[in-house]
């Protein structure tokens, strides 16, 4: 019996059902869990962020043998949509002093309109909110629509409609909007010491791509690459001056 779990689910107030869903498998494979049966590594982290615990406490005989690759370094998923959809949450809910969202789209999380409307409770609490769209005039932008085989001008759309759906953000104090010009390596979302870090692979779509969620307490961590790169990417960053008319104003910019 892994007694570590079934606590943990309890103190979660979650049932086995509720597990079930959140990974997307069949609720009696979270009984084989229950009953002493070790997920696989991808599920192991799924199931500890998503009960906000760590692996090592509810399979300490299945970590213990293992080199960590790093303290600060809480998980890595293998994909994009396998980062479980309570993490997102759990991700911005808990931010109290800074959001940043560095992406070229990342229309995922714009068209989702629970998050939109959290990201704004929580400048309203008197968090500073940044996020970074890709310029959907850089040849970056195109490079990368390219890249990932679905060429340019659906890259350009997605940018432009994720300008949209920010749009009504603008208007809220603490939040602002920049496009940026840069080749984008990695999409990162962060919410004060809590980084999802999404890695861009040639030919791969960013939602295929690996994340890695990062967790520090000072500077001097993995953290601190992709904070550099926030802040690089922000100050040569144009605002979003004209929220009704996003194309006009990228043309301005060229």
């Amino acid at each position: 019996m892994n007694d570590n779990l079934r606590h943990a689910l309890a103190q979660a107030r979650m049932r086995t059902i509720d597990l079930a869903t959140h990974l997307a498998v069949d609720p009696k494979t979270v009984d084989r869990w229950l009953k002493g049966r070790t997920p696989h590594p991808r599920h192991r982290w799924a199931i500890a962020d998503l009960l906000n615990t760590t692996e090592t406490d509810l399979w300490p005989e299945a970590t213990h043998a293992h080199r960590p690759i790093g303290p600060d370094i809480k998980a890595i998923y293998p994909h994009r949509w396998t980062v479980p959809q309570p993490l997102w949450h759990q991700l911005f809910a808990n931010a109290t002093h800074h959001i940043d969202i560095l992406v070229y789209s990342g229309l995922f999380l714009a068209e989702n309109t629970g998050i939109v409307h959290l990201i704004t409770q929580r400048a309203n609490a008197g968090a500073q909110v940044r996020i970074m769209l890709g310029d959907p005039t850089s040849p970056h932008v195109a490079a990368r629509g390219t890249d990932e085989g679905i060429g340019p001008d659906l890259m350009t759309a997605r940018i432009n409609n994720a300008i949209k759906l920010y749009q009504p953000l603008q208007s809220v104090d603490g939040i602002e909007i920049r496009l940026h010009r840069t080749t984008l390596y990695n999409s990162i979302y962060r919410a004060d010491n809590n980084i999802l870090v999404n890695l861009h692979a040639y030919a791969t779509p960013a939602a295929q791509a690996p994340v890695m969620h990062i967790h520090t307490q000072d500077d001097t961590t993995t953290a601190t690459t992709y904070l550099t790169s926030i802040e690089h990417t922000w100050a040569s960053a144009a605002p979003l001056t004209q929220p009704s008319d996003p194309e006009r104003m990228t043309k301005i910019r060229k």
